[in-house]
Parts: C-alpha cells; structure tokens; sequence
C-alpha cells in the first residue's frame, strides 16, 4: 500500500502516489541542475515545463479521484524527454540538428506578441506558415470586397484562444513541447526584452537621478496622475486604430489602382500591336504626341504606378511594423526610373497639350438667291451614307472616323450651329465660320481651312447640312461650323424640325427659345425674326395625381396664369393693358 501525496503542477491539483512523487521530484531535480550553468530565465522555464507536466497529466486523469502512478511520470517523461538527451547550448538550435526539424501538428491559436487587433491573423500566419501580411489583405478583400470578413474576424476573435503560456506557443509554432524548446523560447524572449531593458537603462536612471521626489509623493497622494495616464492611453489606442484603418486605405487603394493600370496596359497594347480597327484608327486621330497608344500607356503605368507602389508599402509597414522595407537601392532606382519617365511624359504632354493651344477661324461667304415673294424653308439633312447615327441632332464634343465615296478615311461631326440674321440688301446669303485649333493661329486657320462643309437651294428649300467632314491626317483640333444665315427684312421663312437642335441663340421678337422656334413661320423684321403663326404661348404644368397645377398662357391680349395647390386653393394672375389683377379664393388685389 502506497502513501498520496497532493501536488500542483501549473495551477492544477494531483493526486499521486509517493514513488511516482519521488521519481517526478527527481526528475524536476534534475532538469533544474542541467540548467544551472545558465541561470538565466530559470524560474520561469521550470514553470512552464511544470505547467507542460500538468497539460500531460491532465489528459491522462479522468477522475479526479484517480491518482497518478510511476507508469504515467515514466510516459511523461518519454515526452518531455531526460535531462542527459539534451545539450542544452545555444548550438543544439541549429538547421543540421534533425531533432528539432522533428515538427507536431500545430495547433490554432491568437498570437497575442504580434497582433494588430486580436491576433487571429498572426495566429492564422502561424498556422499556415506564410507571413502574417497576406492574411491581413486576406481580411481585407473578405471585408470590403464581399463583406463578410468582419463577422468572420470576430467570431474567430471570440472562438480561438489566445497562445499565453510558453507550450501554447510552441503549439502554435508546431514545435515539440519538451524541455528544449522551452528553454530556448524563454532565452529568445529574455534575450530580446533584455536588449530593450539596456537601451532605456540609461534614461531610466538618469531620471531617478534627477527626479523631485517630492513632486511625485505629492501626485502619488492624488488621483490625477492615474486618470491622466488612463486618458492618454485611451487616445493612444484611438490614434493607433485611425492609423492602421488609414494603413488598410493606403494597401487597398494602391493594389486597385496597380492591378487597374497593369489591366490597361495589357488591354491597350493588345489592341494596338494586332491593329484592331476603331481604337487602332480613333487613337491615331487624338493622339498627337508621336507615340504608339501602348507606350503612352506604358508611361502612364509608371508615372502613377510606381508612386502607389510606394503607398502600398507604406500602408504595409503602418499595418505590420514586421514587414520587410525596400533596399536604398531599390528606392533610389525606382526613383529614377520616375523621374525619367516624368520628364518624357512632361516632353510629350507638353507636344499633345501644343497642339490645341491656339483657335483660329477660316471665313467664307456664299450667295443663295435673292429675295423671293415666296416662303423659304430651312432644313438640316444628313449624309446617311456616312452617318452612324439614327437621327440627327447637334453633338457637340462627338467625332468619329468615316469613309468618304472614295474610300478616304475621314473626321465627322455633327458640331455645326446656325445662326438667322437680317441684311439691308436684297440677297440671301450665308457666312461659313470654320473654327479649330492649332499649334499657332496660322496652323489653326490652316487646320480650319480644311473642313469640308456645304449647303444646296432646292426650289424654296435651303438646305444645309448637318455636319461636315476632314480629313482623318488633320487630327482631331475641336473643329466646329458656325452658318450666319441672313436675310433681307420682309422675308418669310419656315423653320424645319430638323434644325431644332442647331439654331443657336437666334433673335426673335416673342423672345422663344431656340428649341421651341421650329416649325413655325417667321418674318424678318429689323428686331429680329417675328412669329406670325405663334397666336399663343401656353405653358401647362401638373403633378401625377392634379392636386397642384399651373397654366401659364401669353398672347395678344396679355398674361393670364392659373395657379392651384394641395389645399385646393386657387389663384389668378392677369397682366394686359389694364394693369396687372391678382384674384384668389381668399381675396383679391
């Protein structure tokens, strides 16, 4: 019959006999004399290797009643391995060793020494044996990219604990639990705690020197010091946490950006080196810097990328103070890369940007007739064998590539503007403004002279056409028509739908807009054009259900205005010869 003895293993109770006592004791004994050359952290290795016996022991109890024999000391023992296997020197820890290649599965913890917020990432890292900044961006695609990265970061917060003691951490690492690896964790963490004790020893005593003591009695007897130091620790972790959300804004910027303009570049030199048609044909007509399409877009990847590549590492380190930084020569090189990129682009930007710096106007004029008793109507028409549109209307900024009846590639637009004026003579006539722009005022008129634009009298139809051509080697210049179209005063005119979108601030005397002149007839007048079938201007408003409604109606005999609220309250304004007379359902002026 054995004597039990009651033991404590790393906060956990035993009961164990007294030879399986006696054996354990030894045991400890004896690790603790393998470690005496070198005292350094050797409390807190017995402990965790005690706190390791207990882990051992614990899986083996399923009772707390049970007690713990010599059998399960010697298993334990077989794990932790004998005090004489090990050589316990900083040279053991070396690749040549296969010991300690020897790897266990590991285990998933939060790595509380490397965390950003609860270090299930550095956890993660450990676990799958990558470096912790790509879980990190990991994280980030899964929570600003499809959203559910921020419940799965908590929920794996909550779920994993975190690697405190010494053995959880080697767990963590897949290193095995014994009295090596032990020992050499806790010397690694001694070793790098001891080098920051030295370099603020000095400080700390050259403070202690200094220090007024009865300064610090006298703020130790008040609460002031701890609730200031409280607070600043608050705003510490408040600035911390603006700086990596900042750091997160940095990387996940930067990376759109690179991945978009390295996209771009591969799309665009594609389409330029097999010469695909439209973007081949339309670049060649906006480009004026000389360069292939895919090397302007080569620059551009440069110039912008190489500075975001330097905010994505920035945002890296802000993340992870761990993450690697680029080499003096690496910079630099980068660096000069940029500047001479920069330099180029300023070259060629500066060529493209010449090109449209100056306007200059090429002017004609063309007799049409003289006047005539009947009514002249105004028409815009289309060439619709050149056309690529369904209809026709003023396109202010919009160029495309076309190919003539003989197969000549040409620029057309339909940016021309008309303009109805009155003469003193007797003869119909039209100013033919061409404008573009140019490198200098004579190249722009140069440029200008080249736009192809006509119109055609048919019978009492003056029809001008709603676009005009150039040649594609003219390049785009923001070529545009200005027609001047006067006419002697008394003629009678009928404007045709077709140019609603074309007249541009035209005088009349009932001050119409110019959408609402077409299909009206008019007479020239000194004034301006005079309506002669506009009998009445009428403006009709109501909302979806006619609880509110305004009528507006201007003719001959003055302005009349009908106004109605939710409230079903009605109003009246008449302006004629008389004055002006407001009546409403509650009084009236």
């Amino acid at each position: 019959m054995n004597k039990t003895i009651n033991i404590n293993l790393g906060g956990v109770f035993f009961h164990i006999d007294e030879i399986a006592y006696h054996k354990l004791k030894n045991y400890l004994d004896a690790i603790r004399r393998s470690l005496s050359d070198d005292p350094k952290g050797l409390d807190e290795i017995i402990t965790d290797i005690e706190s390791r016996i207990g882990e051992l022991l614990s899986d083996k109890v399923k009772d707390v009643r049970q007690v713990v024999n010599e059998n399960d000391i010697n298993e334990v023992i077989d794990v932790m391995g004998k005090p004489e296997d090990y050589i316990v020197d900083e040279d053991v820890f070396t690749d040549d060793d296969s010991f300690y290649q020897k790897k266990r599965p590991k285990k998933l913890y939060r790595d509380g020494d490397d965390k950003f917020l609860g270090g299930v990432s550095s956890g993660m890292a450990h676990y799958l044996n990558v470096d912790v900044i790509w879980i990190r961006l990991a994280w980030l695609v899964a929570a600003f990219g499809f959203g559910f990265g921020f419940i799965a970061y908590i929920i794996l917060w909550i779920l994993l604990p975190e690697a405190n003691t010494t053995a959880e951490k080697l767990e963590m690492m897949g290193e095995q639990v014994n009295i090596s690896n032990i020992e050499k964790k806790i010397k690694d963490e001694l070793s790098g705690a001891s080098d920051r004790i030295k370099s603020g020893i000095d400080d700390v005593s050259e403070k202690v020197k200094s220090a007024d003591y009865q300064k610090y009695t006298d703020k130790a007897k008040s609460g002031t010091q701890d609730l200031v130091s409280t607070l600043g620790k608050i705003f510490e972790a408040i600035f911390m946490i603006i700086g990596k959300f900042f750091g997160v804004l940095l990387v996940f910027i930067s990376v759109v950006t690179i991945i978009a303009l390295i996209i771009s570049l591969f799309a665009v030199g594609s389409i330029d080196f097999i010469h695909e048609g439209w973007f081949n044909q339309n670049g060649a007509v906006f480009n004026n810097t000389g360069l292939p399409i895919w090397i302007v877009t080569l620059l551009t990847l440069i110039l912008v990328g190489i500075p975001f590549f330097f905010l994505f590492m920035l945002g890296l380190r802000i993340l992870s103070s761990s993450a690697s930084r680029l080499g003096k020569t690496t910079r630099l090189s980068l660096f000069g890369i940029w500047l001479v990129v920069l330099l180029v682009a300023i070259f060629f930007g500066t060529k493209q940007i010449v090109y449209t710096a100056h306007d200059g106007y090429f002017n004609e004029s063309k007799n049409i007739t003289t006047l005539v008793p009947d009514t002249l109507h105004i028409k815009m028409v289309d060439n619709e064998k050149l056309s690529n549109y369904d209809n026709l209307r003023r396109r202010r900024s919009d160029y495309s590539l076309v190919y003539d009846e003989n197969d000549k590639k040409k620029i057309y637009s339909n940016n021309v503007r008309l303009n109805i004026l009155s003469t003193d003579g007797d003869q119909v006539f039209a100013k033919i403004r061409k404008r573009a722009n140019g490198k200098s005022k004579e190249d722009a008129r140069e440029s200008a002279s080249f736009i192809e634009y006509d119109f055609d009298l048919a019978d009492n139809d003056i029809i001008l056409d709603g676009y005009f051509l150039t040649d594609a080697d003219n390049k785009f210049r923001k070529q545009g028509v200005y027609v001047d179209l006067y006419l002697p005063e008394d003629q009678v005119i009928y404007i045709d739908k077709s140019a609603k979108t074309f007249l541009y601030d035209v005088s009349n005397i009932q001050n119409l807009y110019d959408s609402d002149m077409v299909k009206h007839h008019y007479e020239m007048t000194e004034e301006g054009l005079n309506c002669i079938d506009c009998k009445s201007f009428e403006i009709e408003s109501s909302d979806n259900n006619g609880a509110e409604s305004f009528d507006m109606k201007i003719n001959k005999e003055g302005v009349h205005i009908k106004i109605q609220d939710e409230g079903n309250e009605k109003a009246e304004v008449k302006i004629d010869e008389t004055g002006i007379t407001v009546e409403s359902s509650k009084d009236s002026i």
